[in-house]
């Protein structure tokens, strides 16, 4: 038999299992929300221990718990939740009706109840540290869910940009190795003009410096908070000095700008921010899923298809086809960035159906918001080390795809004019030639020319 205690609430009572560190909050939740199976996101526990730490601290500095003991030991709990020693206890689904009040309160519970093992009392025993009158004192899910959020976000943001950066170089040092291998430029996937690997390769470097740019600027739209707001940014319940010493106090703890905001009601009712933030991830999503199918097209066959570039070999590719390999990491980085756009439907939904003072779909934005930014940094890294570094050119395939393009025909004009090369080009087809052999056999252009036109110095060259 499992030893319990009994607690109480609005609703009746609970047996809890006697050294849990959560109480009957949770358990009512658990019980309420059996939905996505998914945990809260570990970085918004974190961060909802800095939160309570400062909120704490500011507490403890303008005297509301005369123990110091008390002080010491909530202080202390809510250290070893930022530093993700207690996160095994938030037990509450990720997903839950209450605008993210069952999160707050298996927080609240925890850490009075690691505060009582502390001060080596045993856990359930309020009347010492109460979850709502001591860990919540001066507090409302309502502007510390948000606020935590914020601070997650931003933490691991900062990890994404710099998974985006490492991203953007490995294509900027492919672009430098291939520099030199000329290939057919496509439109509408037909042959269309000469470029080079090297190109193509530092097309995709700008296109993920943009997306670093953009992420690192998300910083300044998350930094405003709205801690001290408490319901509904009114600061009911919470003294003046409070709420002009808390965000101080966080900002110094977490070492991030975070500023409180203007107008506390604007803060707690809408969450536009979220989408904005949201549609920058979306846009590096989309690159990414653009890239990963210029990748796998550029690498497909090998034997009957492109065949411009080889992917490394991560993995066997068939239970039933021997010898073939697929290109699984430019998928799984695909299927990420679908899953990101997903979200991004999800938080612009769930942030324009908020009603009036308050947003009761925080928990689904906190879940979708993270989600998308801990997959695309992920995504970003697997997809710098385990398949752009590893990046190959087919170097003969390359030119003789060029050789027998009418792609290169476009590069011979400047010498010989369109009429010329339209020639070349017929007479290839007619008597089935690559287009360097039509060209050198209709004696507009010897073997020398031809390849002067072609070259990475010509092909690269801006304008003629």
């Amino acid at each position: 038999m499992v030893k319990t205690r009994e607690e109480k609430d609005l609703i009746g009572a609970k047996k809890i299992p006697v050294d849990a560190l959560w109480g009957i909050h949770t358990a009512r939740a658990v019980e309420n929300f059996p939905l996505s199976k998914q945990p809260v996101h570990p970085e918004l526990i974190k961060a909802y221990g800095e939160v309570k730490l400062a909120c704490a601290q500011v507490n403890t500095q303008l005297g509301f718990w005369n123990d110091a003991h008390k002080s010491a030991a909530i202080e202390q709990a809510c250290a070893e939740m930022a530093e993700g020693l207690l996160s095994e206890h938030i037990i509450v689904d990720a997903l839950q009706g209450g605008a993210g009040t069952s999160a707050n309160m298996n927080i609240n519970e925890v850490l009075a109840n690691r505060a009582l093992q502390i001060l080596g009392s045993t856990p359930g025993n309020y009347d010492r540290i109460s979850p709502l009158n001591d860990i919540n004192l001066h507090q409302s899910t309502n502007d510390t869910y948000p606020t935590a959020l914020k601070v997650a976000a931003i933490r691991i943001l900062r990890e994404l940009e710099q998974n985006i950066l490492g991203l953007q170089e490995a294509f900027q040092k492919k672009e430098k190795e291939m520099a030199h291998v000329v290939k057919i430029g496509r439109t509408q996937l037909q042959d269309a003009v000469l470029t080079t690997l090297g190109r193509e390769m530092g097309a995709y470097a700008e296109a993920f410096n943009r997306d670093r740019w953009r992420i690192y600027k998300c910083e300044e739209r998350l930094r405003v908070i709205n801690l001290g707001g408490t319901a509904i940014g009114s600061g009911l319940g919470a003294p003046k000095k409070f709420i002009f010493r808390v965000v101080d106090q966080l900002r110094e703890n977490t070492n991030i700008g975070l500023a409180r905001a203007e107008n506390l009601i604007d803060g707690t009712q809408n969450a536009d921010v979220f989408v904005e933030v949201s549609g920058i991830l979306k846009a590096c999503a989309s690159n990414l899923l653009k890239i990963s199918n210029d990748l796998r097209l550029m690498a497909s066959g090998p034997d009957s298809g492109l065949a411009e570039i080889k992917l490394p070999a991560m993995q066997a590719g068939s239970s039933i086809m021997p010898g073939k390999v697929n290109p699984v990491i430019p998928e799984a980085v695909a299927q990420v960035a679908i899953k990101v756009m997903a979200n991004d439907q999800a938080i612009t939904q769930a942030c324009s159906m908020g009603n009036l003072e308050l947003n009761q779909f925080m928990p689904l934005i906190a879940h979708s918001l993270l989600e998308s930014i801990s997959m695309l940094s992920n995504a970003a890294s697997l997809f710098a080390q385990k398949c752009v570094a590893g990046i190959e050119a087919d170097e003969k395939v390359c030119r003789k795809n060029v050789e027998n393009s009418t792609a290169a025909l476009t590069a011979l004009i400047q010498k010989i004019g369109y009429y010329k090369a339209e020639e070349i080009g017929k007479l290839a087809r007619e008597n089935d030639l690559s287009i360097k052999d039509a060209a050198i056999e209709s004696a507009f252009l010897s073997a020398e020319e031809f390849d002067e036109l072609i070259s990475p110095e010509k092909v690269c060259r801006l304008g003629n």
